[in-house]
């Protein structure tokens, strides 16, 4: 699907009355998300902020039949929920993993690896607001280096990278796997469209900012996820098979301390940790120009 053949749904399948904190990206994710993929479709949510979010039973602000599930079975959850519905015949009904980064990066990534290992036909979403932020913003695998969590506190912050989840999907050979921004919500969208056209385990990486994790105001968070690629720290493009990497959004390339400097969580960094940062994202951008064959690469 080309951009110019994408139509904005109008449908709402998302009602008022979510329990997110202001200024959540989490909510923002969920109603582009629904809005492309419809009414036939059911929700696969585990432990996260999302389990609050959606309501108590019986009620829900999503439109849509949705299964709450253990905190790691995202992907064995929505295996089954495939396998139940294809028993019905009901081919066409799309199944929508959806959970947080520490369901993802840690927690869940044994149950997702075995579903794009045989290639489950499911759409699984992570949206990353970095933490675990309904428990108290600790540290998971997808926190980025030198940020500020409870468990990595200003004096002794996380020293490791952010774990590449697109990659290790990649090396899966899904065939769709895509990052994508609340930022950018045209291009999450045509994302989600491309996703339901192919058979088998699509992998959607949605950053999605949290204010009290990341020490913002509640109206920044379109903003700062904004900045996150325009600096290159979380680039949009897409990957087909594991091998055919396109870039999707142009970033205007500004300095990392534009994006560190607008949250608390970075504000203990030193300018040399500053520095470090930003040689990490251009050297991390170059290799994804170099995959994606827009320039050679040079270490």
């Amino acid at each position: 699907m080309t951009a110019a053949e994408f139509t904005y749904p109008d449908r709402e399948l998302m009602t008022s009355g979510h329990l997110a904190c202001q200024g959540c990206g989490a909510p923002i994710a969920m109603r582009h998300v629904l809005k492309v993929l419809g009414e036939d479709t059911v929700v696969v949510i585990v432990a996260s902020c999302w389990t609050i979010i959606c309501g108590p039973f019986p009620y829900s602000t999503l439109r849509v039949p949705v299964l709450h599930s253990a905190f790691e079975t995202a992907g064995a959850a929505a295996s089954g929920v495939r396998a139940a519905l294809d028993m019905q015949c009901k081919h066409n009904t799309t199944v929508l993993a959806w959970a947080g980064d520490g369901g993802t990066f840690d927690i869940g990534l044994q149950s997702l690896s075995g579903a794009a290992e045989r290639n489950e036909d499911i759409i699984y979403v992570c949206y990353d607001n970095e933490a675990y932020m309904n428990t108290g913003i600790q540290r998971s695998s997808a926190t980025p280096e030198g940020a500020w969590t409870t468990t990595t506190p200003a004096l002794s912050s996380k020293t490791t990278p952010k774990k590449n989840m697109v990659q290790i999907l990649a090396a899966h050979k899904s065939p769709y796997v895509a990052t994508a921004s609340v930022a950018y919500p045209r291009d999450l969208m045509e994302k989600v469209a491309k996703a339901m056209s192919y058979r088998g385990t699509k992998f959607l990486h949605i950053l999605s900012p949290c204010p009290p994790g990341w020490r913002t105001s509640s109206d920044e968070s379109i903003e700062v996820a904004r900045l996150a690629t325009e600096t290159n720290v979380f680039p949009l493009y897409e990957v087909y098979n594991g091998e055919d990497y396109r870039v999707t959004v142009e970033p205007r390339v500004r300095p990392v301390k534009d994006y560190l400097s607008r949250q608390g969580r970075f504000r203990h960094l030193t300018e040399q940790e500053i520095d470090l940062i930003q040689r990490r994202t251009d050297y991390e951008w170059r290799r994804l120009l170099h995959k994606s064959m827009m320039e050679p690469f040079q270490a």
